[in-house]
């Protein structure tokens, strides 16, 4: 299955229960902010994880994900069922996911052109939801130099590249603040579900 864009998928009924369930994980695994390996400077973006495992980051240890809060060491909370039951009607795998990254994107924070390969699992599809003020997502192809396209994410909007796009480089441009009343913060949350491990 290439690149699913469904917009709209969460209306804001949706969002909202969704947005009270990440504010009590973000209550047990609080935002940190990941650095990148050997240079160690900072994410643009700050992040936690839901799930058995959470992805991480930082100078010493590169990428990864481990069972942990990198700050707490606390196990990180359950994933909302909300998002295992979209997992199970969007993704069309067989195994349920075992990692939600939640970055949160303040204004001026960015994402550069990467690809998420750090899963033992790469059949599995990468599930993503948007929540609060829409991004401009660029999405190219298996190699940096193929071109990109652009889509607007909005509230609500989600994204699954599995397939031959599972491995696409991908990224967020910027964020367009003001476009979105549901976060008091502003700026935006992208909830990211990945399966890890290859199912028995």
């Amino acid at each position: 299955m290439p690149l699913q864009y469904l917009p709209g998928r969460l209306d804001r009924a949706a969002q909202v229960a969704l947005l009270r369930a990440l504010r009590a994980i973000l209550a047990e695994a609080p935002l940190f902010t990941p650095a990148m390996p050997r240079t160690g400077k900072p994410f643009s973006v700050r992040m936690t994880n839901c799930g058995p495992l959470g992805w991480v980051s930082d100078r010493h240890g590169g990428y990864r994900y481990q069972a942990t809060h990198p700050e707490t060491g606390k196990p990180w909370p359950a994933m909302p069922n909300a998002l295992l039951e979209l997992w199970q009607v969007v993704a069309g795998y067989v195994a349920p996911p075992e990692a939600c990254l939640v970055n949160y994107y303040a204004a001026g924070a960015r994402m550069g052109l990467h690809r998420d390969e750090d899963e033992q699992d790469l059949a599995a599809p990468v599930l993503s939801v948007s929540l609060g003020c829409a991004a401009i997502f660029r999405v190219g192809g298996l190699i940096r130099r193929v071109p990109t396209r652009k889509i607007e994410l909005k509230s609500g909007d989600v994204v699954v590249l599995g397939g031959e796009d599972r491995l696409a480089y991908h990224g967020i441009d910027r964020i367009l603040p003001g476009t979105s009343d549901l976060l008091p913060e502003g700026g935006r949350f992208n909830l990211t579900l990945r399966r890890v491990t290859k199912p028995n």
